[in-house]
C-alpha cells in the first residue's frame, strides 16, 4: 500500500525527506527552493469549468530521476477540493476526465482489441488501504465473456479482454503481491496492467483530492516503508499503469506545516494520519476511478 514513493526519512526529518508518492510533490520541492531539475518537464492547465487542476510531470533522464526519486516516466495529476464532496454528477465528469489521461498513457499498439489485467493493491481490511480492492469491486469485468461468446456477445465492434485480482498483502497471503502477479500474467498473456493502490502525500490538502497516473509502474509497500518487488514492465513484461490517490500523510508533514522543521522529531518517523470521513471518501474515489477504466477501456 501507499506505493511508487523512494524516498527515505532519516535523522531529523525536514520537507525534503517528508514522505510521498506523488511526482508532483516532489516537484514543488525544488520550485519551492528555486533548483532547476534538468531532464524533467512539467506542464499545468486549469479545467475552470470543472474546477480541476491537471499536471503532467515527465522525467526524461537519469539525472532528473535521481533528483526527483521516482523512475523515468510521465506522472499524471489530477487534482481538486470538490473530489471530497458526494456529488455523484461531478464525480461522473472527474471519472470522464480521468478515462482521457489513462487513453494516452497506453500504448499506442493497444488502442485495438487487447487483454488487459487490473490489479486492486492493498489491504481490504484496513479502510485506508482498501481504495485498489474497491475499485476492482466494481469493474466491467470481459474476459470470460469474451472467451466463452466471442466480442460479438458484448455487442461491440471491438472490447478490451479486462480481468481483474485482488492479491492481498502478504500478512494474508504469504507470497509476495510480485509472486502473485508474475504467475497470473505468465498463464494469462495480458498485453497490460493497471494497478490502483493507496498513496501517501507530503500535504493534508491533497489526501482524497488527487488522483495520480503514471506509466512508470509501481512499488507496493514503499509509501511506508514497506519495500516489495516493483511492478514494472521491466520486471513483468508488458507495460504497467498506476492509478492512485492518496489517503494519508505523514505525521511530520502536518506538524512541519504547522511550526516548521524545528519541530520535528524522529519519533514521528513511519506515523501516518488518516481523516476521520476516509470509509465514505474511499468508497466514493473507488467508484470515480472504476468508472474511469469502465470508459478508457469500453
Amino acid at each position: 500500500m501507499y506505493a511508487n514513493s523512494s524516498e527515505h526519512n532519516t535523522g531529523m526529518n525536514t520537507t525534503s525527506n517528508i514522505r510521498t508518492d506523488l511526482a508532483l510533490e516532489s516537484q514543488e520541492r525544488f520550485v519551492r527552493d528555486n533548483v532547476e531539475i534538468h531532464g524533467v518537464i512539467v506542464e499545468q492547465y486549469d479545467d475552470t469549468e470543472r474546477e480541476i487542476t491537471v499536471s503532467r510531470v515527465v522525467i526524461e533522464s537519469e539525472k532528473g530521476a535521481k533528483a526527483m526519486g521516482k523512475p523515468k516516466g510521465t506522472y499524471i495529476t489530477l487534482e481538486s477540493p470538490n473530489l471530497a464532496v458526494p456529488d455523484e454528477d461531478y464525480h461522473r465528469e472527474v471519472s470522464v476526465l480521468l478515462s482521457k489521461e489513462l487513453q494516452k498513457l497506453l500504448p499506442l499498439e493497444l488502442s485495438g482489441d487487447c487483454s488487459v489485467l487490473v490489479v486492486g493493491l492493498g489491504n481490504r481490511m484496513v479502510t485506508a488501504d482498501s481504495l485498489g480492492p474497491l475499485v476492482s469491486d466494481n469493474l466491467l469485468i470481459t474476459r470470460h465473456i469474451v472467451k466463452e461468446y466471442g466480442r460479438l456477445a458484448l455487442d461491440k465492434s471491438y472490447v478490451h479482454e479486462i480481468s481483474s485480482i485482488v492479491p492481498g498483502v502478504m500478512a494474508q497471503t504469504g507470497m509476495e503481491t510480485f509472486e502473485i502477479i508474475k504467475g497470473i500474467i505468465e498463464k494469462t498473456c495480458p498485453d497490460a496492467m493497471i494497478a490502483i493502490d493507496a498513496l501517501a502525500a507530503r500535504s493534508t490538502k491533497r489526501l482524497n483530492r488527487t488522483i495520480q497516473l503514471a506509466d512508470t509502474g509501481i512499488h507496493p509497500g514503499s509509501g511506508v516503508g514497506n519495500h516489495r518487488n516493483m511492478l514494472s514492465k521491466e520486471s513483468l513484461g508488458i507495460p504497467v499503469i498506476a492509478i492512485g490517490v492518496p489517503t494519508v500523510v505523514e505525521a511530520a508533514a502536518i506538524i512541519h506545516d504547522a511550526h516548521g522543521d524545528e519541530s520535528i522529531t524522529p519519533h514521528l518517523n513511519g506515523m501516518y494520519v488518516t481523516p476521520k470521513d476516509i470509509d465514505e471518501s474511499v468508497k466514493r474515489l473507488s467508484f470515480t476511478i472504476s468508472e474511469g477504466i469502465n470508459l478508457a477501456l469500453s
